[in-house]
C-alpha cells in the first residue's frame, strides 16, 4: 500500500472513532433522572399469600390403649411472593371456639432445657417407659424385674440431678426466664402454633398485606385427626442368640425359641459361638442349623392387629452343598410343623439358597408382613440340605 492511501485510511478511521464516541456521549446525555415518570411507575402487583403447616400433636395412652390426654397442636408458618419489609399477616380460624395460640419459640426453649439436662431427661424417660408397662404385665417374675429396674434407675436419676453443675443450672434458669417472658402469640404473627380443642375440620385463612397497603387472602381446610395410640414394637426374645439376654439376665440364647412341642415341631437349633466380637452380626453367638434339617426355631410374638411390620435378620449358608434356609411368619392357628406349611397359615416367608453364597459371610434380609386380624404371630426358622446360621433378628413398625 502506498503512503498516500495509508494516510487517507488512517484519517478515515480516526474520524470514525470520534463519530462513534460523539454518538455515545449524545445518547448518554439524553438519559436523565430528572425526566418525569421514569422508574416511578405505580406497582400494581398484589402479594400472593401462602402458608405451611406441620402437625405436632402429642398424646398419651395407657397400656390398654385408653387415652390419658391429647394436645392437638399444629404449627403454621405464613409467607408470600414478596420479599418486602413491612409485610403484615392476619390469621383467621373457623370455628374458633376453644382454639388457643402458642408462641412458636416455646417448644424450642423447652427442647433447649432438655438438652441442658440430657442425662436427667434420659433417665426420666426410661423410668416412664417401664412404669408404662408395669400395670399391664401379668407375669410376676417380669413385674419383679421391672420394679427392681425402676428402683435402680431412680437412684441413678437422683445421682444425675446431684451432678448438675452450677453453670447448667444457671442455663436452665435463664431458659425458664425466657419462657416466662415470651410474648403471647397473636393472629398477627408470621409463625405460631394453633392449639385446637379436639379433632375436627377447621378453616384457616391468611391475609397478607404488603408495605404499599395491597393485600390478598387464602384459606385451607385443616383436618385435625383423632389421636391414636402408638403401635407398640413387638419384643423378640434373645434376638441375637446370646447367653444371659432374657429379661432377668438368664437364658442360653435359645430359651425363647423352643417350640411348645418338639414332637410336633422339631428340636430347637444348636448354638454357634465365637470368642471375639465382630465376627458375627451380633454378639458372640448365632443360631446353627445342621444340614439334615431336623432343627427349628420357634417364637410367638405379640403384634397389633392391622399393623404392618418389617422383620430383619442375617443368614450364612455353607456353599459346599445346595440347600436353603427359610424364615416364615406363621399364624398361631398352626399347631405343628406340617400345619405351618399350609398356605392358609403362612403370613409371609423368605427362602435363601446357598447357591452363590460365600462361606462365613452373613447377608442381611428383610420380610415385610401385615398382622391382619392376628394378635400374635409365630417366627419359624427352618432349613434343608446345607448347614446354615441365623443371627441378629430385629423388628420395626412400618410407618
Amino acid at each position: 500500500m502506498d503512503t498516500k492511501k495509508h494516510s487517507i485510511m488512517k484519517k478515515y478511521l480516526f474520524n470514525l472513532k470520534y463519530i462513534v464516541l460523539g454518538t455515545v456521549i449524545s445518547l448518554t446525555s439524553c438519559v436523565s433522572n430528572d425526566l418525569p415518570e421514569v422508574g416511578d411507575l405505580e406497582d400494581f402487583t398484589s402479594p400472593t399469600p401462602f402458608y405451611n403447616s406441620t402437625d405436632i400433636t402429642t398424646s398419651e395412652f395407657d397400656c390398654n390403649d385408653v387415652e390419658l390426654w391429647a394436645k392437638y397442636e399444629i404449627n403454621f408458618q405464613a409467607g408470600s411472593n414478596l420479599a418486602v419489609n413491612g409485610t403484615q399477616y392476619d390469621w383467621t380460624v373457623t370455628p374458633s371456639d376453644g382454639v388457643t395460640f402458642i408462641n412458636k419459640d416455646l417448644p424450642i426453649l423447652n427442647q433447649s432445657i432438655d438438652g441442658e439436662l440430657a442425662a436427667v431427661v434420659a433417665l426420666e424417660k426410661e423410668i416412664a417407659k417401664i412404669e408404662f408397662k408395669l400395670p399391664c404385665e401379668e407375669n410376676q417374675d417380669k413385674k419383679d424385674v421391672l420394679e427392681a429396674s425402676i428402683a435402680d434407675l431412680k437412684v441413678q436419676l437422683q445421682a444425675a440431678k446431684d451432678e448438675v453443675s452450677d453453670e447448667v443450672a444457671q442455663n436452665v434458669a435463664d431458659l425458664n426466664t425466657q419462657i416466662s417472658e415470651l410474648p403471647a402469640a397473636t393472629l398477627q404473627d408470621q409463625e405460631l402454633i394453633f392449639s385446637f380443642p379436639g379433632p375436627g375440620t377447621y378453616t384457616v385463612g391468611l391475609t397478607v398485606t404488603d408495605n404499599l397497603g395491597k393485600s390478598a387472602y387464602t384459606e385451607k381446610l385443616i383436618t385435625v385427626s383423632q389421636a391414636v395410640p402408638t403401635i407398640a414394637v413387638p419384643e423378640i426374645g434373645e434376638p441375637g442368640f446370646d447367653d444371659g439376654t432374657l429379661f432377668d439376665g438368664t437364658g442360653d440364647g435359645r430359651d425363647s425359641w423352643r417350640a411348645p412341642s418338639s414332637s410336633a415341631w422339631g428340636s430347637v437349633f444348636q448354638i454357634n459361638s465365637k470368642s471375639e466380637l465382630g465376627v458375627l452380626p451380633s454378639g458372640l453367638q448365632a443360631a446353627k442349623f445342621p444340614a439334615d434339617g431336623t432343627r427349628v426355631g420357634y417364637q410367638e410374638i405379640e403384634v397389633t392387629p392391622g399393623a404392618t411390620y418389617v422383620l430383619t435378620y442375617f443368614s450364612e449358608l455353607d456353599p459346599n452343598n445346595v440347600g436353603d434356609v427359610t424364615v416364615s411368619l406363621i399364624s398361631p392357628n398352626a399347631t405343628s410343623l406340617a400345619e405351618s406349611k399350609l398356605e392358609a397359615n403362612i403370613i409371609a416367608s423368605r427362602t435363601d439358597s446357598s447357591v452363590g453364597r460365600v462361606a462365613d459371610v452373613f447377608k442381611k434380609h428383610a420380610i415385610t408382613f401385615e398382622a391382619g386380624l392376628n394378635e400374635s404371630v409365630i417366627i419359624l426358622l427352618t432349613n434343608s440340605n446345607t448347614e446354615c446360621r441365623l443371627d441378629a433378628f430385629d423388628i420395626i413398625v412400618k410407618q
